[in-house]
């Protein structure tokens, strides 16, 4: 796909690479997450955590072949992976399954945030493809809000 001359590709692209960098570092606090739950719903969450951290992964790919179909170049490192994220680690294996869920609460909120900005920047660029599964990913990530939200109740 062509710049249309207004560097709107070059935005969008940009923009999705951040992200690619959600969801990988989203994935890994995910699986992170998974491994270390502990406690009386420890089987309802360690299923949880793992059927998020799925759908998670599958988006990756996704993710980062939209980029290079604009021509773009995707993220090369963890290095960049850590540049371009707006989710904060957490290396507390003995975060309480209260915590672990109100902070996968939070940043799939902050992810839908970001994923309906997207939908102007591929408007822009007249990205069709990208704009469709904008509707689809950002379903996905309110379907996961909503999970993470119900349990904590």
């Amino acid at each position: 796909m062509a710049d249309t001359g207004d560097n709107s590709t070059t935005a969008l692209a940009s923009e999705l690479n951040a992200l690619l960098a959600d969801h990988l570092a989203l994935f890994f606090k995910t699986k992170n997450f998974h491994w270390h739950v502990a406690g009386p719903r420890f089987r309802d969450l360690h299923l949880l955590f793992d059927e998020q951290a799925i759908e998670i992964r599958d988006q990756i790919d996704v993710i980062g072949e939209r980029v290079r179909k604009l021509g773009r170049n995707t993220l090369t490192s963890i290095g960049s992976v850590a540049q371009n994220t707006q989710v904060k680690d957490q290396d507390d294996a003995t975060l309480s399954a209260e915590a672990m869920l109100e902070e996968l609460r939070d940043d799939n909120a902050n992810m839908v945030k970001r994923l309906k900005g997207l939908k102007s920047l591929a408007e822009n660029a007249g990205d069709n493809a990208t704009d469709g599964l904008l509707d689809d990913w950002t379903d996905m990530a309110e379907q996961r809000v909503w999970f993470l939200t119900q349990t904590l109740k």
